[in-house]
């Protein structure tokens, strides 16, 4: 049976939302957010920008972006409101703190000179028409910026699947080529790849990860292995290196100026 996307976004939130121990355990995520924030500094936004930040978790992108660009105007937002709640307490920002579905954005809130998010992206069900729309609400010259798993993540533990011929729930992440084919017209993009390896005391720490941080939601069609399955997995993953490789792109896609667009 297909999921209903509007289905499987509550199941995410709510995983997210129970997700109490995601700032200790997501170490890659806190590593993303800063490459991004860097990319994002680098690029500039001009000054007094407006910034939309979706997906926001603790904190990791909202935290290291504020360091990196300094004053700004920022709407921070979450699609679990207990992640606002986190960020809210852990960072003393001046900002309008929203529950917001990156994929359905009010277009009332109007245009911004930085919409950036830091590993929400590939929860997308519809990844291309959220970029669309989100560039669609960029001032000229504005900025859409993520970072989202891209295609040869968690490889150990989908070789140590594929070793004992078990299907994996492993999401189809893009690479960088097909990240960038997301770029709508009038608009220009960059895109590229960049490892994070995180080191595993074996396959049960690594599972117990994903499940701290909120991301153990498989692909909706997965088949969830057996117990003997997942210790034959586990078997074969604690036999390898015990590392975890989270493959990372980072994609900036501009507003060319005088592409359209109101500067309101």
């Amino acid at each position: 049976m297909i999921e209903i996307p509007r289905q499987r976004r509550a199941r995410i939130a709510a995983a997210f939302g129970g997700a109490r121990d995601y700032a200790e355990a997501a170490d890659a995520q806190a590593q993303a957010a800063v490459l991004l924030a860097g990319r994002i500094a680098a690029a500039g936004v001009g000054p007094d920008p407006r910034i939309l930040e979706l997906g926001c978790g603790t904190g990791f992108l909202t935290r290291a972006l504020a360091a990196a660009i300094g004053p700004a105007r920022w709407t921070v937002s979450d699609l679990a409101p207990e992640m606002i709640a986190r960020a809210r307490a852990a960072h003393a920002i001046d900002a309008d703190w929203r529950v917001i579905d990156g994929e359905a954005l009010d277009p009332a809130l109007g245009r911004f000179d930085l919409i950036a998010s830091s590993m929400a992206f590939q929860w997308f069900a519809d990844l291309p028409g959220a970029i669309a729309r989100l560039a669609a609400q960029l001032r000229p010259g504005g900025l859409l910026a993520f970072s989202t798993m891209a295609a040869g993540s968690f490889v150990e533990w989908t070789d140590a699947l594929a070793a004992e011929g078990l299907s994996s729930g492993v999401p189809i992440y893009p690479d960088a080529d097909a990240l960038t084919a997301l770029t709508p017209s009038g608009f220009a993009a960059e895109a590229d790849i960049v490892d994070i390896v995180q080191p595993e005391t074996d396959a049960l720490g690594f599972l117990r990860r994903l499940k701290a941080i909120g991301a153990g939601t498989p692909t909706g069609d997965y088949r969830p292995l057996t117990a003997a399955e997942m210790r034959r997995a586990m078997a074969r993953f604690d036999a390898g290196p015990r590392q975890i490789t989270y493959r990372i792109g980072l994609c900036l896609i501009a507003r060319r100026p005088g592409a359209g667009g109101s500067p309101a």
